[in-house]
């Protein structure tokens, strides 16, 4: 039987993936894909409902994106968000103003829940999340009007004989306090979905998959002991056993003992029955990195030797390993972008990590095996835990590709690695015991260049200052600094100070993504 599936269509909208992820959150299937993707091919998707997000643009903009108008008559049912609400209106044959008041943040909306099927059991009015300039003045025929504000005439808007949809708002967020209720009406009420898309489900269905497609091949994976590669590797230990080679390469630049624990988990002896090679590659990037100060060049070192010291470990493979496998999530095939609506922001994804003249040279398959790309990364951890991976490393902080890299402000060196490992030990430690930990999007602990004056004893000291960055986040692309408990940061500061040699200062960025990053660097 076919998998249900609801698909998203871009129009560079910033929220798509949350969409799809809240989707998943009803059970059901979801996918994102560009908004000139064909009807042809939608078709042969095959999809229970589609859903057009928001965007930048203006319908009378003739660049901006759009869609055919035969989308609305192929008896799928649509919602239109934003965006994609002011475009079914506009090719419907509704009109579409400039609003003489804009409406941004958080808005209150009066709706119709008894008349209509989106807003049955939500409260009027509800609190939304609105981002507009452009508005609906006047609906297409055919339809009603469903919600409205006192400067929005039509907030939402409906055509249930055709199962036509449009929020002005949005329901992803969770601003718009009842948006998933909303959402989950859609999925489920509208489109008929029975929401029984599960990952237990998820991953016996990818290792039986897997194994059909290797067969008796042999595989090659970096591991970088992250939670996508980790998880990626146990799906294959269990598909193709020792078929597996997995090669993970020890930069130096890992946050305290976490290599060991990588080759504890998948080394000799460990809870996993595949070829494990750990390259301790420490002393070739640092000799790479030594006089790199600048922020954009350290990542072009790291990135550099990395397939070269990877490179290697394939080439005593060649005439053994066919596939090359990698952690790719589905935020990265998204990020990939189409070139149209979204910007590249991940051009890197190769094959495996290798450049593809040395992939063919050794003969290997350019298709990368890819067993996660259709997750998300808290659905790639809830399959870790459903494979018996620890739950530690399944929860592991986020951590860049770089490493302490983009943690180091300035040159990278051996002391300041060790320096920013035991600050970051130190910080990760008192979290836990304070029982904060698990609520925070991201911590860590990273140095910065500054030296400052400081007494410890009786005497002056020159040293470095430390920055602890925590944040709370529910999908990265926002954030804002967590409020630690004043008595947790005061220990945080006196252990780092007595502890970690060459230390004196210890700050903490209350700063907000944006204007800043969630990395220093």
């Amino acid at each position: 039987m076919a998998r249900e599936m609801i698909i998203v269509l871009d129009f560079g909208g910033q929220y798509k993936q949350l969409i799809a992820r809240r989707v998943r959150e009803c059970n059901v299937y979801c996918e994102i894909h560009p908004c000139s993707t064909s009807l042809d091919r939608i078709r042969e998707m095959d999809p229970k409902g589609i859903i057009l997000t928001g965007g930048p643009a203006s319908v009378y903009d003739p660049e901006s994106p759009s869609c055919d108008r035969a989308l609305f008559e192929m008896g799928i049912p649509v919602l239109g968000i934003c965006y994609g609400s002011q475009l079914m209106a506009y090719k419907l044959g509704g009109e579409v103003r400039t609003a003489p008041v804009s409406e941004y943040g958080h808005t209150m909306v009066e709706t119709d829940p008894a008349g209509s099927l989106l807003f049955a059991g939500t409260s009027s009015p509800t609190q939304t999340w609105m981002s507009h300039t452009d508005y609906i003045a006047s609906v297409p025929d055919g339809f009603r009007i469903t919600a409205h504000t006192p400067v929005c005439p039509v907030a939402a808007m409906e055509n249930p004989e055709k199962k036509l949809y449009a929020f002005q708002f949005h329901p992803e967020v969770t601003h718009s306090l009842e948006g998933q209720k909303m959402l989950r009406s859609f999925v489920m009420d509208v489109c008929g979905c029975s929401g029984d898309w599960q990952m237990a489900s998820f991953a016996e269905t990818t290792i039986r998959e897997l194994r059909e497609k290797i067969g008796d091949d042999h595989v090659i994976l970096g591991l970088s002991g992250g939670v996508d590669s980790s998880v990626a590797a146990a799906l294959l230990s269990r598909a193709i056993g020792s078929q597996l080679h997995c090669v993970f390469v020890d930069h130096g630049l890992m946050r305290k003992d976490e290599g060991d624990e990588v080759e504890a988990i998948f080394g000799p002896g460990g809870k996993f029955n595949l070829n494990f090679t750990r390259v301790n590659a420490r002393e070739t990037f640092f000799l790479q990195l030594m006089g790199e100060s600048d922020p954009e060049g350290k990542r072009k070192v790291i990135g550099a030797v990395f397939p070269q010291v990877f490179g290697d470990e394939a080439k005593k493979l060649k005439g053994k390993v066919k596939y090359i496998a990698q952690g790719t999530i589905y935020p990265d095939v998204v990020e990939s972008g189409d070139g149209k609506t979204g910007d590249v922001i991940k051009s890197h994804h190769n094959v495996g990590g290798l450049p593809i003249d040395l992939v063919r040279e050794l003969g290997f398959d350019e298709k990368p095996i890819e067993p996660l790309r259709e997750l998300f990364k808290d659905e790639v951890r809830k399959v870790g835990l459903e494979l018996g991976i620890p739950a530690d490393l399944v929860y592991r902080q986020p951590f860049p590709g770089p490493g302490l890299g983009v943690r180091i402000v300035g040159e990278i060196t051996p002391a300041k690695v060790k320096t920013v490992q035991e600050a970051d030990f130190i910080f990760r430690d008192e979290l836990a015991k304070a029982g904060v930990d698990r609520d925070l999007g991201q911590y860590f602990a990273a140095l910065s260049n500054m030296r400052s004056v400081g007494v410890q004893g009786d005497h002056r000291t020159y040293g470095l200052a430390v920055v602890l960055r925590a944040v709370l986040t529910s999908d990265f692309m926002t954030a804002e600094a967590a409020e630690i408990p004043w008595n947790v940061l005061q220990k945080c500061m006196t252990r780092i100070i007595n502890e970690v040699p060459g230390v004196n200062r210890v700050l903490y960025d209350i700063t907000s993504k944006p204007p800043g990053t969630i990395e220093l660097e």
